[in-house]
């Protein structure tokens, strides 16, 4: 099929551009003609307290990409819809509601007797902190697409609820970033713990945090990544307050992939104590570099995590269940008997599954 493929890719950093760009990676080598549109601007920057590009491709570059949307030129949303309206599938990379304007551009400019079958990508369908405005801009997409592809039943359902269109759910295929380039089993119990990425209320860094100072009274925690908004002087409270100013490393600022393997040494695992989350690749970073996890059992995590074999599950948003876990990981030799049951993603047959439920909406349509 010709497929185009619209959303982030580089020089845009993040979870959200690495993924849109394996997707283009991975729909080609499955042998579609594929095309990607993407961002010159993606939005206001005043929307994002952050850096929004990296300097270095943190996957290969897709060859096939246009970089000509832009979040101040409706002109180029018309006209991106105008370029693939005679492709089979188009995915819509649905990542912030701030780019549902654009997206309704592409939608007229594929016109009302399209040939292309539409179709939503939603990483979360409706955001995690929600603005006032976020359900209508959604919605105004979703209620005009040939199809809506989910990450977690809990998505699907809040999808079906907003358009008639069909859903379908398929978790999130593997996607390592930074390969693990020398693979072997760590003896050592390091007694240190990661958190890691954007730092954002819903993360539940602070319920980390409290956990931490509830829990084992010798565990430290690194904490490496970007702090949204105000989230730098709340969290540098909380560690005051907590008495935690000894036992955490702040590592502010975004992590370029080259630097992500360091991360994973001489720590015994990654932590992701999510209030609220559809899915998550870094439990598939995490095994990668043979470290267990600790997540909320929440979202895609208690399918992505084995619970008591290659991690732990806590409750999410309880900071007592969380040091409970964190008591139970260091208890005997537990912590050693997850790590040595990690395993390396298995990419390749969740990715066959993956494209076979976003190209299905094309196939139907045949």
């Amino acid at each position: 099929m010709r497929i185009a493929v619209i959303g982030p890719t580089h020089p845009f950093k993040g979870g959200i551009s690495q993924y849109t760009t394996e997707l283009a990676h991975q729909l080609t080598a499955a042998g579609h003609d594929v095309a990607l549109e993407s961002w010159s601007h993606q939005y206001p920057a005043r929307l994002y307290p952050g850096r929004l590009t990296v300097d270095r491709p943190e996957l290969p570059v897709f060859p096939h990409t246009h970089r000509k949307l832009s979040w101040r030129r409706p002109d180029s949303w018309y006209a991106c819809g105008r370029r693939v309206r005679d492709h089979d599938l188009v995915v819509l990379v649905v990542a912030s509601p701030v780019q549902m304007p654009a997206y309704r551009g592409v939608l007229a400019g594929l016109g009302t007797g399209r040939r292309a079958r539409v179709v939503t990508q939603c990483h979360n369908v409706l955001p995690h902190e929600r603005g006032p405005a976020d359900l209508r801009l959604i919605r105004g997409v979703l209620a005009r697409v040939d199809g809506v592809m989910t990450h977690s039943n809990t998505q699907a359902e809040l999808a079906a609820s907003l358009t008639d269109a069909p859903v379908a759910v398929e978790q999130l295929a593997p996607l390592v970033v930074a390969p693990s380039r020398h693979r072997y089993r760590d003896p050592t119990l390091h007694r240190r713990l990661l958190f890691f990425g954007l730092v954002r209320p819903y993360k539940g860094l602070d319920v980390l945090l409290r956990a931490l100072a509830a829990g084992p009274p010798d565990v430290s925690l690194t904490v490496a990544g970007e702090f949204w908004g105000d989230m730098a002087s709340v969290v540098d409270d909380l560690v005051d307050e907590l008495g935690l100013a000894d036992r955490v490393d702040l590592r502010p600022g975004y992590v370029d992939a080259e630097n992500v393997p360091g991360l994973f040494r001489g720590v015994d695992a990654m932590v992701l104590p999510y209030r609220s989350v559809t899915a998550s690749v870094n439990t598939f970073l995490a095994f990668e570099h043979g470290v267990p996890v600790i997540a909320s059992n929440i979202g895609t995590l208690p399918d992505d995590v084995q619970d008591g074999v290659d991690g732990l599950l806590a409750v999410p948003d309880d900071v007592d269940s969380l040091a409970a876990t964190l008591c139970e990981f260091y208890a005997g030799n537990t912590a050693l008997r997850l790590r040595s049951a990690v395993r390396r993603p298995d990419a390749e047959p969740q990715w066959n599954r993956y494209l076979k439920a976003l190209t299905s909406f094309a196939e139907d349509a045949r």
